[in-house]
């Protein structure tokens, strides 16, 4: 007889991987619309909040390794969505920014948030149940980043 903690309904890890694989998939229709990754389209994200950034501070917001990133951003920059230059400070340092093209995806992917947004709601997950929903996934995220950092 298997324990109740080992049954896959019991696992938290299994429903968050679940919901996070679909709602990636959500995305993916939208975005190969405009040629993009959902990788890519969270690298925009964080340069449309602040352009110019060094590639380690977007390392950290999207909570992955520079070696990771770095080869997604040599994309971008071959497609002319942005540009890694040497830092002013620091010649080790790349600073990434918009291009124009990646400025006009911003216009382009408007509705990219609301779309997906739409898809997620049901009957728990409303717009006054997501800042909840937003602060304990954070929790989570924290806690997780300090106990495998």
């Amino acid at each position: 007889m298997i324990k109740e903690e080992f049954k896959l309904d019991n696992q938290l890890c299994f429903r968050l991987y679940t919901a996070s694989r679909l709602i990636t998939q959500a995305y993916q229709p939208l975005l190969s619309e405009q040629g993009l990754t959902y990788p890519q389209y969270l690298v925009l994200l964080v340069l449309w909040e602040k352009d110019a950034q060094p590639v380690n501070t977007i390392a950290k917001r999207l909570f992955l390794e520079t070696n990771t990133v770095t080869p997604l951003l040599q994309r971008m920059e071959k497609e002319g969505i942005l540009t890694r230059e040497k830092g002013k400070k620091d010649a080790r340092q790349r600073i990434v920014s918009l291009t124009q093209k990646g400025k006009i995806l911003q216009e382009k992917l408007a509705n990219v948030p609301f779309t997906v947004g739409s898809a997620v709601l049901c009957e728990s997950v409303t717009p006054e149940t997501t800042p909840d929903l937003f602060r304990m996934l954070d929790g989570m995220i924290a806690k997780l980043s300090n106990h495998v950092s």
